[in-house]
């Protein structure tokens, strides 16, 4: 009973160190290193976009704010909004939300 346990532990490691051989080689193949420089990027552009999307959002707020303790300064934030709507338009995005 001893052998056939270490037999199969045995086997079982070699499987298990083949798998992450050939993880490993596809990692570092050229195929690999592209698909990782372009998850990289698409991450950096995500966090990008979300960064700017929390700051316009975050000005627009702040906008708000201080308008409602300046009655005068309310026309003036519709027309902003109004032009921060068109300027940053993007119809490839309409229905994505």
């Amino acid at each position: 009973m001893s052998r056939g346990l270490w037999f199969v532990a045995g086997a079982g490691a070699g499987v298990y160190a083949m798998v992450r051989g050939r993880r490993a080689a596809e990692a570092l193949s050229p195929d690999g290193l592209r698909d990782r420089a372009g998850a990289v990027a698409l991450g950096a552009r995500m966090f990008r976009d979300e960064v700017a999307q929390g700051r316009a959002e975050a000005e627009t707020d702040l906008r708000r704010r201080l308008a409602a303790s300046d009655p005068r300064a309310l026309e003036s934030q519709h027309q902003h909004d109004t032009q921060h709507q068109i300027q940053h338009h993007h119809p490839e995005q309409e229905g994505t939300s």
